[in-house]
């Protein structure tokens, strides 16, 4: 965690000061390195430490955290937009320094993990901290299934070829399968690119940014519904019903385009109504996505391994 931080603020501050086109493209790339080790890292750590009757509610703020990450985004690049000397970019990109080094300083004073300390050998530390993070001292029995996890995950010679093994293929292939389908999903697009999409289908600059604003918006708030939720209506419920509301939405978004720009891609005059049809079908999207692929893309791969191959399955 505390690398991707150092990753973040090395990125930003060079987008944030860029003068040539290459400092931009080290940036980024330094920033993705950042996402690779936070996304690692994170969820991980998250289930390692959380109680198993809330573990799902607490991985899911790890979602929570990125959706109000890009709520704030989207709010300053519309507050920076209205900037008259054409800089408000660099502040949009140097802004990413904040989160940034939010990371490293926490990261700093997060203790261990039980399960990290008793793979290194130091129990008695590690009972420590569990009974530390549990706030009780009854957790002998918890620390016990963790010591015998890790005496289990040392006769695992080489982790990574016991992955192939024929009883962990069915986890090996969701934990493949759930990213890889979360990120057909679509939800990238709307991401990273809403300002340019709404701007592509004919909102003006100034209402495709409010547009983008609003998504976010919707993406935060239904996190909140995940959180609430995934413990007690369980994980494949919410993949299933986040699916088809997210496919729905889709198809009538592919038909109001279809219609509005015809074969020729010149879409006129957009009339309210559609804008609002647009707008509220995305909304609705994204709000699939926040309350079922989006956490559960990360929480679902984090908790199906056994602890003796959990860590290189991350």
């Amino acid at each position: 965690m505390i690398t991707g931080g150092v990753l973040f603020l090395a990125g930003a501050a060079l987008n944030g000061f860029a003068q040539e086109v290459w400092m931009l493209i080290v940036g980024r790339m330094l920033l993705g390195f950042g996402i690779g080790c936070a996304n690692q890292s994170v969820p991980i750590y998250v289930s390692e430490v959380a109680p198993y009757k809330y573990r799902g509610a607490l991985n899911n703020m790890f979602q929570l955290a990125i959706t109000i990450g890009i709520f704030v985004a989207n709010i300053l690049n519309y507050m920076f937009d209205k900037m008259k000397n054409g800089e408000g970019w660099r502040y949009s990109l140097g802004f990413a320094s904040v989160p940034a080094i939010m990371i490293i300083v926490g990261a700093i004073f997060l203790p261990d993990s039980p399960n990290s300390l008793i793979e290194r050998g130091q129990n008695d530390k590690a009972k420590k901290e569990l009974i530390n993070i549990r706030g009780t001292t009854d957790v002998d029995e918890e620390f016990q299934d963790l010591v015998a996890a890790s005496d289990i995950s040392k006769t695992v010679k080489h982790p990574w070829i016991s992955l192939l093994n024929r009883k962990y293929r069915p986890q090996l292939t969701m934990a493949i399968a759930i990213p890889f389908f979360q990120q057909l999903t679509g939800m990238n697009v709307i991401t990273f690119y809403a300002p340019v999409l709404f701007k592509t289908i004919g909102f003006s600059g100034t209402a495709s940014l409010m547009s983008a604003l609003i998504t976010g918006g919707c993406n935060m708030l239904a996190t909140f519904v995940s959180i609430a939720t995934v413990d007690k209506f369980g994980r494949r419920t919410l993949f299933l019903e986040g699916g088809i509301q997210m496919f729905i939405c889709q198809i009538v978004v592919a038909i109001a385009i279809a219609l509005k720009f015809g074969v020729d891609g010149d879409p006129g005059t957009l009339p309210k109504w559609y804008a609002i049809v647009v707008v509220l079908c995305i909304c609705v999207y994204v709000m699939g996505f926040a309350w079922s692929w989006g956490p559960l893309g990360w929480l679902v791969p984090s908790e199906i391994f056994p602890l003796e191959v959990r860590s290189a399955a991350q």
